[in-house]
């Protein structure tokens, strides 16, 4: 079941179509004008990024607040500090930190 995603010949602007089946026909309109004037774009896809290049990205230190919207990097920094200044990781942390790596958001953020 794809989605085929489209460019309006009007507002130039994209509007996704979710198909059933590759085979079946859709009598697509963008979904911001209302025109038929549609043409078939290459879509984008995503990826999952991996460690190192989340650390190519941020740096060491998040520098934005979309930074921390990534568990690994909050734990990387949260690890960081306790270490500056000289204080151990409690145990709850630990977990918290190692369930966000593994994708499990803990309940405080998640609810978020």
């Amino acid at each position: 079941m794809p989605i085929y995603e489209y460019t309006c010949g009007d507002c130039s602007r994209l509007t996704s179509v979710f198909v059933k089946s590759m085979n079946a026909t859709s009598k697509t309109v963008c979904t911001h004008c209302g025109s038929r004037k549609l043409s078939r774009t290459l879509s984008r896809f995503a990826y999952h990024k991996s460690e190192q290049r989340v650390l190519e990205k941020h740096g060491a230190e998040p520098q934005q607040l979309e930074d921390y919207k990534d568990p690994r990097q909050i734990g990387r920094w949260a690890e960081r500090k306790l270490d500056e200044y000289g204080m151990e990781m409690p145990d709850k942390a630990r977990e918290m930190i190692d369930a966000a790596r593994e994708g499990e958001l803990p309940s405080p953020v998640d609810e978020l």
